[in-house]
């Protein structure tokens, strides 16, 4: 911060923190791409690069919130449900009862016409009441219908990144739960990956935001063509992406990475707005065999240190572990 003639603020000592001590390795790298092409790192870059992180984490929480309260009214609708089944099921039984009672009085007296009264009132009653039992039970379930639809577009849309259709990190966190135990218990093979696109920055500052949306998209139908029921590609965060091999070694999952590579770096890109030619686009990567370290989060910290190194080794490569 003295070097670059920073404010010792606690939003500044905060983000020095969390890239000098482990605890966020892109913006670790963000900070070191920008010393090594001699660009300044002043206040206003810094307030950016916050700013994007916490508007990563707000987005998230409002998708959270927004999940949270349709479960609620989901639990109130279904509550409300079971209430007025209960309340016709009480008064069928009731109505049951009460015709019980008055045919055991039509068998062991005559019938009058006030008994004939009674019971034809007794039946239009029923009627009218389990008619609006009918509609009570038709809202309460068209509600919860409503509902259920609405969460599970909520919650698939808190799974999909918007810009490039990919599952999200969110997404990729539990597949990556479910095929660890799976994979543990079939004794199989998993390896997992970080891809990241290299000087990206670079694209974004020369060429600008919407330009740097279509190169992620680009990056993601690449990886896209790679992915399967046994290969599940997400995009992790940024310019990040991250692979997850199901039945594949080490080697293995590497040589389908520096296939997607290749395609990737044999293009040549162009910039829509301008015509300016934008060149090659390359990626790095890191793999891990998940199985290769006690806990499985400690095989994705395995990835993304080798990905780092091959960013150091001179990028467009694949590292392993």
């Amino acid at each position: 911060m003295l070097t670059h003639d920073l404010d010792i603020s606690t939003t500044n000592l905060d983000l020095a923190r969390r890239a000098f001590s482990g605890e966020d390795l892109e913006l670790a790298e963000k900070i070191t791409e920008r010393q090594m092409s001699g660009q300044k790192i002043d206040q206003a870059w810094l307030i950016e690069l916050g700013g994007a992180a916490d508007g990563g984490e707000d987005r998230e929480k409002e998708q959270r919130a927004e999940l949270e309260s349709l479960m609620g009214r989901l639990d109130t609708s279904i509550a409300s449900f079971s209430a007025v089944t209960t309340r016709a099921q009480g008064t069928t039984a009731a109505y049951g009862e009460s015709l019980e009672e008055h045919v055991g009085a039509m068998t062991s007296l005559d019938a009058t016409g006030e008994m004939i009264t009674s019971l034809a009132g007794l039946a239009k009653a029923m009627l009218e009441r389990t008619r609006e039992v009918e509609q009570e039970m038709k809202k309460s379930t068209d509600e919860a219908d409503r509902l259920r639809k609405r969460l599970e577009r909520a919650r698939r849309d808190a799974e999909v990144d918007h810009l490039t259709g990919l599952p999200n990190r969110r997404a990729f966190e539990a597949v990556y739960d479910t095929n660890y135990r799976a994979a543990q218990a079939e004794i199989d093979n998993l390896s997992v990956a970080f891809i990241d696109i290299d000087r990206f920055k670079s694209v974004n500052d020369t060429h600008g935001h919407e330009t740097g949306d279509r190169v992620l998209q680009a990056v993601s139908e690449v990886l896209s063509r790679i992915s399967n029921d046994r290969c599940h590609v997400a995009r992790h965060g940024g310019e990040e992406f991250v692979v997850l091999f199901r039945g594949k070694n080490v080697d293995e999952s590497r040589a389908i990475l520096d296939q997607a590579r290749e395609q990737l770096a044999a293009r040549n890109f162009i910039n829509r707005t301008t015509d300016e030619p934008i060149g090659r686009i390359t990626f790095s990567g890191g793999v891990a065999d998940v199985f290769a370290y006690s806990e499985p989060r400690l095989a994705l910290k395995a990835a993304d240190q080798a990905l780092y190194r091959a960013k150091a080794e001179g990028r467009n490569r694949i590292c392993t572990a």
